[in-house]
Protein backbone atom coordinates (compact mmCIF):
# COMPACT_ATOMS: atom_id res chain seq x y z
CA UNK A 1 0.00 0.00 0.00
CA UNK A 2 1.34 3.42 -0.94
CA UNK A 3 0.07 6.74 0.42
CA UNK A 4 0.82 9.83 -1.66
CA UNK A 5 0.16 13.44 -0.72
CA UNK A 6 -1.26 14.89 -3.92
CA UNK A 7 -1.83 18.51 -2.91
CA UNK A 8 -1.11 20.75 0.01
CA UNK A 9 -2.51 24.25 -0.04
CA UNK A 10 -2.63 26.90 2.64
CA UNK A 11 -6.14 28.07 3.43
CA UNK A 12 -5.69 30.95 5.85
CA UNK A 13 -7.31 28.89 8.61
CA UNK A 14 -4.07 27.60 10.07
CA UNK A 15 -4.77 24.14 8.68
CA UNK A 16 -3.74 23.29 5.10
CA UNK A 17 -5.98 21.59 2.55
CA UNK A 18 -4.49 18.20 1.67
CA UNK A 19 -5.34 15.46 -0.80
CA UNK A 20 -4.15 11.89 -0.27
CA UNK A 21 -4.01 8.98 -2.70
CA UNK A 22 -4.08 5.43 -1.33
CA UNK A 23 -2.83 3.03 -4.01
CA UNK A 24 -2.55 -0.75 -3.83
CA UNK A 25 -0.16 -2.99 -5.78
CA UNK A 26 -2.59 -3.37 -8.71
CA UNK A 27 -2.64 0.40 -9.25
CA UNK A 28 -6.24 0.84 -8.06
CA UNK A 29 -6.57 3.80 -5.74
CA UNK A 30 -8.82 6.09 -3.77
CA UNK A 31 -8.32 9.79 -3.12
CA UNK A 32 -9.26 11.59 0.08
CA UNK A 33 -9.10 15.14 1.37
CA UNK A 34 -9.29 16.69 4.82
CA UNK A 35 -11.92 19.17 3.64
CA UNK A 36 -15.04 17.51 4.97
CA UNK A 37 -13.03 14.25 5.31
CA UNK A 38 -14.14 13.69 1.71
CA UNK A 39 -13.74 10.61 -0.44
CA UNK A 40 -12.89 12.19 -3.79
CA UNK A 41 -12.14 9.32 -6.15
CA UNK A 42 -12.06 5.55 -6.58
CA UNK A 43 -10.13 4.38 -9.64
CA UNK A 44 -10.99 0.70 -10.05
CA UNK A 45 -10.75 -1.74 -12.99
CA UNK A 46 -13.48 -2.75 -15.39
CA UNK A 47 -13.73 -6.24 -16.91
CA UNK A 48 -10.84 -5.45 -19.28
CA UNK A 49 -8.62 -4.13 -16.50
CA UNK A 50 -9.08 -0.47 -17.40
CA UNK A 51 -8.90 1.86 -14.40
CA UNK A 52 -11.45 4.67 -14.23
CA UNK A 53 -12.77 6.86 -11.46
CA UNK A 54 -16.30 5.81 -10.45
CA UNK A 55 -17.11 8.70 -8.08
CA UNK A 56 -18.50 12.10 -8.95
CA UNK A 57 -16.32 14.81 -7.48
CA UNK A 58 -16.79 18.57 -7.14
CA UNK A 59 -15.15 20.60 -9.89
CA UNK A 60 -14.07 23.09 -7.23
CA UNK A 61 -13.74 21.73 -3.72
CA UNK A 62 -14.79 24.91 -1.96
CA UNK A 63 -17.97 25.26 -4.03
CA UNK A 64 -19.55 21.85 -3.45
CA UNK A 65 -23.17 22.24 -2.35
CA UNK A 66 -24.02 18.54 -2.77
CA UNK A 67 -21.88 16.91 -0.02
CA UNK A 68 -19.92 14.93 -2.64
CA UNK A 69 -17.99 12.22 -0.83
CA UNK A 70 -18.19 14.16 2.43
CA UNK A 71 -18.62 12.84 5.94
CA UNK A 72 -21.86 14.48 7.04
CA UNK A 73 -22.91 15.17 10.62
CA UNK A 74 -23.58 15.81 13.36
CA UNK A 75 -26.77 14.22 12.08
CA UNK A 76 -27.01 12.64 8.64
CA UNK A 77 -30.22 13.52 6.80
CA UNK A 78 -33.10 15.52 8.25
CA UNK A 79 -34.44 16.45 11.65
CA UNK A 80 -38.02 17.73 11.52
CA UNK A 81 -38.63 21.39 12.40
CA UNK A 82 -34.92 21.68 13.22
CA UNK A 83 -35.41 20.79 16.86
CA UNK A 84 -35.44 17.92 19.33
CA UNK A 85 -36.00 17.33 23.03
CA UNK A 86 -33.33 15.48 24.97
CA UNK A 87 -33.43 14.85 28.73
CA UNK A 88 -36.17 17.46 29.06
CA UNK A 89 -34.38 20.25 27.18
CA UNK A 90 -35.45 21.52 23.76
CA UNK A 91 -32.59 22.15 21.35
CA UNK A 92 -33.07 24.37 18.31
CA UNK A 93 -30.93 23.52 15.28
CA UNK A 94 -29.93 25.43 12.16
CA UNK A 95 -32.67 25.48 9.52
CA UNK A 96 -30.93 24.84 6.22
CA UNK A 97 -33.71 22.86 4.52
CA UNK A 98 -36.88 24.90 4.75
CA UNK A 99 -38.14 24.51 8.31
CA UNK A 100 -35.94 21.46 8.86
CA UNK A 101 -32.29 20.77 9.52
CA UNK A 102 -30.35 18.60 7.08
CA UNK A 103 -26.91 16.97 7.37
CA UNK A 104 -25.93 18.97 10.45
CA UNK A 105 -27.14 22.36 9.21
CA UNK A 106 -24.91 25.19 8.05
CA UNK A 107 -22.29 24.09 10.59
CA UNK A 108 -22.10 20.53 9.27
CA UNK A 109 -18.88 18.51 9.25
CA UNK A 110 -18.76 18.67 5.45
CA UNK A 111 -17.72 22.33 5.73
CA UNK A 112 -14.81 21.76 8.08
CA UNK A 113 -11.10 21.25 7.55
CA UNK A 114 -10.23 18.14 9.54
CA UNK A 115 -6.89 17.25 11.13
CA UNK A 116 -5.30 14.08 9.79
CA UNK A 117 -2.71 11.39 10.46
CA UNK A 118 -1.42 8.76 8.08
CA UNK A 119 -1.82 5.08 8.97
CA UNK A 120 -0.07 2.06 7.49
CA UNK A 121 -3.00 1.40 5.16
CA UNK A 122 -4.98 4.62 5.26
CA UNK A 123 -5.68 8.02 6.72
CA UNK A 124 -7.45 9.07 9.92
CA UNK A 125 -9.31 12.39 9.98
CA UNK A 126 -10.26 14.11 13.23
CA UNK A 127 -12.60 17.02 13.94
CA UNK A 128 -13.79 18.77 17.09
CA UNK A 129 -17.30 20.21 17.32
CA UNK A 130 -17.86 22.51 20.32
CA UNK A 131 -21.02 22.34 22.38
CA UNK A 132 -23.76 24.50 20.87
CA UNK A 133 -22.43 24.29 17.33
CA UNK A 134 -25.37 23.95 14.96
CA UNK A 135 -27.57 23.94 18.06
CA UNK A 136 -26.38 20.54 19.30
CA UNK A 137 -25.40 19.91 22.93
CA UNK A 138 -22.00 18.62 24.00
CA UNK A 139 -18.44 18.93 22.85
CA UNK A 140 -17.95 16.15 20.33
CA UNK A 141 -14.71 14.66 19.04
CA UNK A 142 -15.07 12.58 15.86
CA UNK A 143 -12.51 10.45 14.06
CA UNK A 144 -13.02 8.82 10.68
CA UNK A 145 -10.48 6.33 9.36
CA UNK A 146 -10.33 5.25 5.71
CA UNK A 147 -8.45 2.04 4.90
CA UNK A 148 -7.80 0.72 1.37
CA UNK A 149 -6.58 -2.80 0.74
CA UNK A 150 -5.39 -5.20 -1.97
CA UNK A 151 -8.94 -6.48 -2.53
CA UNK A 152 -10.14 -3.03 -3.62
CA UNK A 153 -12.09 -2.56 -0.40
CA UNK A 154 -12.48 0.79 1.29
CA UNK A 155 -13.32 0.45 4.97
CA UNK A 156 -14.62 3.50 6.84
CA UNK A 157 -14.59 3.40 10.64
CA UNK A 158 -16.49 6.17 12.43
CA UNK A 159 -15.77 6.98 16.08
CA UNK A 160 -17.16 9.70 18.33
CA UNK A 161 -17.15 10.82 21.96
CA UNK A 162 -18.97 13.54 23.85
CA UNK A 163 -18.90 15.23 27.26
CA UNK A 164 -22.67 15.71 27.27
CA UNK A 165 -25.58 13.57 26.08
CA UNK A 166 -26.25 14.27 22.41
CA UNK A 167 -27.21 12.74 19.07
CA UNK A 168 -24.63 11.58 16.53
CA UNK A 169 -25.39 10.03 13.15
CA UNK A 170 -22.60 9.95 10.54
CA UNK A 171 -22.46 8.80 6.93
CA UNK A 172 -20.45 9.22 3.76
CA UNK A 173 -22.20 10.95 0.85
CA UNK A 174 -20.30 9.47 -2.13
CA UNK A 175 -21.97 9.61 -5.57
CA UNK A 176 -21.27 6.42 -7.55
CA UNK A 177 -21.34 5.90 -11.31
CA UNK A 178 -19.67 2.61 -12.17
CA UNK A 179 -19.46 3.45 -15.88
CA UNK A 180 -16.46 5.63 -15.13
CA UNK A 181 -17.56 7.89 -17.98
CA UNK A 182 -20.47 9.79 -16.50
CA UNK A 183 -23.05 7.84 -18.48
CA UNK A 184 -26.57 7.40 -17.13
CA UNK A 185 -26.93 4.98 -14.25
CA UNK A 186 -30.28 3.72 -15.51
CA UNK A 187 -28.72 0.42 -16.66
CA UNK A 188 -26.97 -0.15 -13.33
CA UNK A 189 -28.44 -3.18 -11.59
CA UNK A 190 -29.14 -2.54 -7.91
CA UNK A 191 -30.01 -4.99 -5.16
CA UNK A 192 -31.00 -3.88 -1.65
CA UNK A 193 -31.85 -6.74 0.73
CA UNK A 194 -34.65 -4.87 2.47
CA UNK A 195 -38.40 -5.29 2.22
CA UNK A 196 -39.24 -2.05 4.02
CA UNK A 197 -38.77 1.67 3.48
CA UNK A 198 -39.73 4.64 5.59
CA UNK A 199 -42.71 6.58 4.27
CA UNK A 200 -41.98 10.33 4.08
CA UNK A 201 -43.77 13.63 3.74
CA UNK A 202 -43.25 15.98 0.80
CA UNK A 203 -40.35 17.48 2.80
CA UNK A 204 -38.65 14.04 3.07
CA UNK A 205 -39.45 13.75 6.77
CA UNK A 206 -40.40 10.21 7.92
CA UNK A 207 -44.00 9.71 8.91
CA UNK A 208 -44.96 7.01 11.40
CA UNK A 209 -45.43 4.51 8.55
CA UNK A 210 -43.16 1.78 7.25
CA UNK A 211 -43.96 0.65 3.70
CA UNK A 212 -43.55 -2.85 2.29
CA UNK A 213 -41.76 -2.52 -1.06
CA UNK A 214 -43.28 -5.66 -2.60
CA UNK A 215 -45.04 -4.82 -5.86
CA UNK A 216 -43.88 -1.18 -5.79
CA UNK A 217 -41.21 0.78 -7.71
CA UNK A 218 -39.10 0.61 -4.54
CA UNK A 219 -38.55 -3.14 -4.60
CA UNK A 220 -34.86 -3.94 -5.20
CA UNK A 221 -34.83 -7.19 -3.25
CA UNK A 222 -34.16 -9.33 -6.33
CA UNK A 223 -32.05 -6.76 -8.13
CA UNK A 224 -33.21 -4.67 -11.08
CA UNK A 225 -32.09 -1.83 -13.33
CA UNK A 226 -32.36 1.50 -11.55
CA UNK A 227 -34.04 2.97 -14.61
CA UNK A 228 -36.80 0.36 -14.73
CA UNK A 229 -39.10 2.29 -12.39
CA UNK A 230 -37.16 5.52 -11.94
CA UNK A 231 -39.54 7.58 -14.07
CA UNK A 232 -42.74 5.88 -12.89
CA UNK A 233 -45.57 8.30 -12.15
CA UNK A 234 -45.51 7.68 -8.40
CA UNK A 235 -46.00 10.48 -5.89
CA UNK A 236 -42.91 9.52 -3.89
CA UNK A 237 -40.72 9.50 -7.01
CA UNK A 238 -42.15 12.82 -8.21
CA UNK A 239 -41.55 14.48 -4.85
CA UNK A 240 -37.99 13.21 -4.63
CA UNK A 241 -37.05 13.69 -8.30
CA UNK A 242 -36.20 9.99 -8.27
CA UNK A 243 -35.21 7.75 -5.41
CA UNK A 244 -34.44 9.40 -2.07
CA UNK A 245 -35.60 6.70 0.32
CA UNK A 246 -34.43 5.01 3.49
CA UNK A 247 -34.34 1.20 3.43
CA UNK A 248 -34.49 -0.56 6.79
CA UNK A 249 -31.74 -3.14 7.31
CA UNK A 250 -32.38 -3.83 10.98
CA UNK A 251 -34.78 -2.53 13.61
CA UNK A 252 -32.45 -2.99 16.56
CA UNK A 253 -28.86 -1.66 16.56
CA UNK A 254 -26.12 -4.28 16.56
CA UNK A 255 -22.44 -4.49 15.66
CA UNK A 256 -23.07 -7.22 13.07
CA UNK A 257 -21.89 -6.17 9.61
CA UNK A 258 -24.40 -7.12 6.92
CA UNK A 259 -24.97 -6.42 3.25
CA UNK A 260 -26.67 -3.10 2.57
CA UNK A 261 -26.58 -2.98 -1.24
CA UNK A 262 -25.00 -4.43 -4.38
CA UNK A 263 -24.53 -2.42 -7.57
CA UNK A 264 -23.52 -3.70 -11.03
CA UNK A 265 -22.79 -1.87 -14.25
CA UNK A 266 -23.47 -4.52 -16.93
CA UNK A 267 -21.56 -2.53 -19.55
CA UNK A 268 -18.21 -2.36 -17.71
CA UNK A 269 -18.67 -5.38 -15.45
CA UNK A 270 -17.81 -3.30 -12.38
CA UNK A 271 -19.54 -4.16 -9.13
CA UNK A 272 -19.87 -2.46 -5.76
CA UNK A 273 -20.96 -4.21 -2.59
CA UNK A 274 -21.77 -2.12 0.49
CA UNK A 275 -21.66 -3.71 3.94
CA UNK A 276 -22.39 -2.01 7.24
CA UNK A 277 -23.36 -2.42 10.89
CA UNK A 278 -25.67 0.60 10.62
CA UNK A 279 -29.44 0.00 10.66
CA UNK A 280 -30.39 1.51 7.28
CA UNK A 281 -29.22 2.62 3.87
CA UNK A 282 -30.55 5.64 2.05
CA UNK A 283 -30.87 5.28 -1.72
CA UNK A 284 -30.50 8.62 -3.50
CA UNK A 285 -30.33 8.95 -7.30
CA UNK A 286 -29.08 12.54 -7.26
CA UNK A 287 -32.28 14.16 -8.50
CA UNK A 288 -31.40 17.45 -6.79
CA UNK A 289 -27.86 17.43 -8.15
CA UNK A 290 -28.56 17.40 -11.87
CA UNK A 291 -31.03 14.76 -12.97
CA UNK A 292 -32.26 11.50 -11.41
CA UNK A 293 -29.97 9.29 -13.50
CA UNK A 294 -26.53 10.86 -12.99
CA UNK A 295 -25.24 8.89 -10.03
CA UNK A 296 -26.41 6.86 -7.08
CA UNK A 297 -25.70 7.41 -3.39
CA UNK A 298 -25.89 4.53 -0.92
CA UNK A 299 -25.70 6.27 2.45
CA UNK A 300 -25.48 3.96 5.46
CA UNK A 301 -26.90 5.65 8.54
CA UNK A 302 -29.34 5.68 11.41
CA UNK A 303 -32.87 6.42 10.27
CA UNK A 304 -33.58 10.06 9.31
CA UNK A 305 -35.31 12.16 11.98
CA UNK A 306 -34.51 9.64 14.70
CA UNK A 307 -34.90 12.22 17.51
CA UNK A 308 -38.60 12.61 16.62
CA UNK A 309 -39.35 8.87 16.69
CA UNK A 310 -38.80 6.99 19.97
CA UNK A 311 -39.39 3.68 18.15
CA UNK A 312 -36.44 4.22 15.79
CA UNK A 313 -33.02 2.73 16.69
CA UNK A 314 -31.36 5.26 18.97
CA UNK A 315 -28.17 7.13 18.10
CA UNK A 316 -27.88 8.94 21.43
CA UNK A 317 -24.38 8.92 22.89
CA UNK A 318 -23.58 9.83 26.46
CA UNK A 319 -20.36 10.74 28.28
CA UNK A 320 -18.20 7.65 28.65
CA UNK A 321 -19.77 5.95 25.64
CA UNK A 322 -18.24 5.73 22.17
CA UNK A 323 -20.04 6.04 18.86
CA UNK A 324 -18.66 3.17 16.72
CA UNK A 325 -19.84 2.36 13.20
CA UNK A 326 -18.26 0.72 10.16
CA UNK A 327 -19.11 0.64 6.47
CA UNK A 328 -17.18 -1.27 3.80
CA UNK A 329 -17.27 -0.54 0.04
CA UNK A 330 -16.00 -3.49 -1.99
CA UNK A 331 -15.33 -3.01 -5.71
CA UNK A 332 -15.11 -6.00 -8.00
CA UNK A 333 -15.82 -7.49 -11.41
CA UNK A 334 -18.90 -9.48 -12.35
CA UNK A 335 -18.07 -13.19 -12.45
Amino acid sequence: MRIESMLTRQTGTGLPLCIFRLKNSSGAYVELTNWGARWLAAAVPDATGRLENVLLRPSRLWEDNFYMGAVVGRFANRIALAQFTLDGTIYHLEKNDGENSNHGGWSGFHQKLWNWSEQKDGVTFTVFSPGGEGGYPGNVQVTVTYRWNERNELRIDYRGRTDRTTYLNLTNHAYFNLSGKGEKITRHILRIPSHTILDTTKDFIPTCLRTDVYGTPFDFTEGKAIGKDLYTDHIQLRRNKGYNHCYILKSVPSDTITEAACLLDPDTGRTLTVETDLPSVLLYTAGYYFRPDTAVCLETLYYPDTPSHPDFPSCIIRPGQEYRQTTIYRFGIRE
